[in-house]
């Protein structure tokens, strides 16, 4: 990566609906360099896809939380078999997979408290790999999408 896809990935990390035209002109270059530049970018991994930014409260999901849960026994078949099964739950937005104390930090959003219980109790704890969990409500998300610094 050069400073050229550096430029290019941080402008869309600002806004990835501009144009390929738009993009070009902003990095001072062609549009077909451009366009082949961010096609190379996909292409490797770099980029990952675009995705719209959605209000979870807008979709009646007005409580957030975050949910680290420990799963036993350990094994790497246990710990796939999980990552899956909580990303198939529609309350899950992510899942993250931790070291140290706690197997999983989940990122989950419902209606409200009563919907966040049933999760934790009638869903979440009957799994069987589940040993343990804890809950934190998000009372108020400071900031969001963060772009990633890129280095020079």
């Amino acid at each position: 990566m050069d400073e050229l896809d550096s430029e290019i990935i941080g402008l869309l990390q600002a806004d990835a609906r501009q144009s390929n035209r738009e993009l070009a002109r902003r990095v001072g270059i062609a549009a077909s360099t451009c366009l082949e530049r961010v096609r190379t970018l996909t292409r490797r991994g770099v980029i990952r896809g675009y995705h719209a930014e959605i209000d979870p409260a807008a979709l009646n999901r007005r409580v957030q939380a975050m949910v680290l849960v420990q799963v036993r026994p350990q094994s790497a078949a246990m710990i796939d078999s999980f990552q899956q099964a909580a990303a198939a739950f529609r309350e899950v937005l992510s899942v993250f997979v931790l070291s140290g104390e706690h197997d999983f930090l989940l990122h989950v959003a419902v209606q409200d408290l009563d919907r966040l219980h049933g999760f934790l109790v009638d869903r979440l704890s009957k799994r069987r790999e589940v040993a343990g969990f804890r809950s934190s409500v998000i009372f108020q998300q400071v900031h969001d999408t963060q772009p990633i610094p890129l280095e020079p």
